[in-house]
């Protein structure tokens, strides 16, 4: 856990270890494999090094995803003015600051370390929210960089974007880089229908613990933010603002987001049902009987 002032959470760094070793024990697996195919070393050399080049450029690639741009203090006195204070109160690094042109009312947090990362919200969000709501997301959002679950997801999501990768196109691979030896023998395709199965696998179970991850950490940065600003009432309220904005934003703009749904401070989905185990988000309700909760908690403080 990251040494900051925003409440910590073992339950989050209980689940943050066991992710991280299960995703580790599923990527030795998956290099290991890899390694007895025809593209051999080679193979494992390259998704190590597009492994290693998302987690490294893992904020540049978020904001450019979202086609975001960093903004100096200058260009947003107010948003820069709420994160200064949220920073100097949580007693952390300030990361960047970026806005993305969108109607979509959303934010997210990104980056490798607190040294090394980003806080990114929408024009859209900025329209719908009043100072006191955006600063409970902020301080939702901080809370993810503070207590590194955004790396953890960072990581996590490169795993899984590899061997998705892999599972879509190895067999293509396959044949280009051991089209000479399958004459002599037939290795080559087996093997390569081993990474297959083996990707799918991987892809599959990284899938599971990533989203049972991502509703987690929501619950704890809800909580952490609200214990920060002290206003877990203004949470909430954003919340309500968000999800019932976000119904009316086209399905497009929505696609267009799918692959950051699990950064975003709420889900960018579609307005058709999806199951709970597919969620990156815990249901809306939980969220706000969690916020009453601390509500209660500083109230009986008080």
């Amino acid at each position: 856990m990251a040494r900051s002032r925003f409440r910590g959470d073992r339950g989050l760094t209980f689940r943050m270890g066991g992710v991280g070793l299960g995703l580790g024990v599923l990527y030795l697996v998956f290099a290991a494999v890899l390694y007895q195919t025809p593209v051999g070393a080679f193979g494992f050399v390259i998704v190590l090094a597009i492994a290693w080049g998302q987690w490294y450029f893992s904020d540049s690639l978020a904001l450019k995803s979202m086609s975001a741009q960093v903004v100096e203090p200058h260009q947003a006195p107010e948003l820069h003015a709420m994160i200064d204070r949220l920073c100097a109160l949580a007693d952390m690094p300030k990361p960047r600051v970026a806005i993305a042109v969108t109607d979509m009312p959303n934010a997210f947090a990104t980056g490798r370390t607190p040294n090394h990362s980003a806080v990114c919200v929408t024009t859209g969000i900025m329209q719908r929210l009043d100072a006191d709501e955006l600063e409970g997301v902020l301080a939702h959002e901080l809370s993810h960089v503070a207590n590194r679950d955004v790396t953890v997801m960072t990581v996590a999501s490169s795993i899984g974007l590899l061997a998705g990768f892999i599972t879509r196109y190895g067999m293509y691979f396959g044949g280009m880089f051991s089209g000479g030896r399958d004459r002599n023998n037939n290795n080559g395709g087996p093997a390569f229908i081993v990474v297959f199965l083996v990707s799918l696998l991987v892809y599959a179970v990284s899938f599971v613990l990533i989203r049972g991850l991502s509703r987690y950490r929501e619950l704890s940065a809800d909580r952490s933010g609200a214990y920060m600003t002290g206003r877990p009432s203004k949470l909430s309220s954003a919340l309500v603002k968000i999800s019932g904005d976000m119904a009316r934003i086209p399905n497009k703009d929505l696609r267009d987001s799918q692959a950051m749904s699990a950064f975003f401070f709420a889900p960018a989905i579609s307005r058709e049902s999806i199951g709970a185990l597919f969620s990156t988000h815990p249901p809306l309700q939980q969220r706000l009987d969690n916020l009453a909760k601390v509500s209660a908690e500083l109230s009986e403080q008080g």
